[in-house]
């Protein structure tokens, strides 16, 4: 690959990854981005298979960089209800939280970038601007989450 201004020092791993551009990873310098790509793995997942269980201990976090990820809330009767859907490059996971209140499952294939959970919450003490882009996001879901809510809330019990 051919070096220039917008990838010298970036890690062979980052450099053409989209979660770099637009995702939290975007915030980060190349020292930053070189620091957590020692610890960083990319993998893939079949659809159907659990990448975070609900009620389970976090290890690792991860951007999404190809595919869908099913968030689903296991209801008290074993229900699941889907509470939300995330593309690339959405992070996967909820900072400072040491277990999953969600369950995460690839609902198509998925091509993942994942990152120990304590590296992650170190980067965001050293880097304001990696938590900015992090608290963005989760807002953004937050107020996906809450036109859902009207959308649904329109629909009558049949419908």
């Amino acid at each position: 690959m051919r070096e220039d201004i917008h990838t010298t020092g970036i890690p062979v791993l980052c450099v053409s990854c989209e979660a770099r551009h637009r995702g939290i990873c975007g915030a980060l310098g190349p020292d930053q981005l070189l620091a957590l790509s020692k610890s960083t793995m990319r993998h893939k997942a079949d659809a159907g298979k659990e990448l975070v269980s609900d009620s389970r201990s976090v290890e690792r976090f991860s951007n999404v960089l190809l595919g869908v990820v099913k968030l689903t809330k296991t209801l008290s009767d074993g229900r699941q209800q889907i509470v939300g859907l995330q593309f690339a490059p959405d992070f996967l996971g909820r900072p400072f939280q040491a277990e999953s209140s969600l369950t995460a499952e690839a609902a198509t294939e998925v091509e993942l970038c994942s990152f120990p959970r304590q590296a992650l919450e170190r980067l965001m003490k050293e880097q304001p601007d990696l938590e900015h882009r992090l608290l963005e996001q989760k807002l953004r879901e937050l107020d996906q989450a809450r036109d859902w809510m009207v959308a649904l809330g329109r629909k009558t019990a049949a419908e």
